[in-house]
């Protein structure tokens, strides 16, 4: 099941504080970027972040799993989390400053 784009919509816009948020579709669900930084993913209406060192010291009790067969465990953002903006700012920005630089 694809996601549709008005969670799309809603996921990016409860990320705004982060940076310049976008998504793009990519493989029938939303590649999501941060500054031009690819940092998740968008599927089956769940936002899955990478996991990084510095998003992990946010983020013990968030549940990893694949987004799709054969892709690497990943933070799965309960629907919950989605409201808590101050939070997922700073998780968001951590997990983006540890990744490198788009080329």
């Amino acid at each position: 099941m694809a996601s549709d784009q008005s969670i799309v919509d809603y996921i990016c816009g409860q990320l705004g504080d982060a940076g310049e948020i976008s998504s793009r579709k990519m493989f029938g669900e939303y590649g999501v970027y941060c500054g031009g930084k690819f940092f998740g993913v968008i599927c089956r209406n769940t936002l899955f972040v990478k996991k990084t060192k510095a998003g992990g010291a946010l983020a013990a009790e968030l549940e990893l799993a694949a987004p799709y067969p054969s892709a690497k465990p990943s933070f799965v953002i309960p629907e919950e989390k989605l409201e808590y903006s101050d939070w997922l700012t700073r998780f968001i920005t951590a997990t983006c400053d540890e990744l490198p630089n788009k080329k």
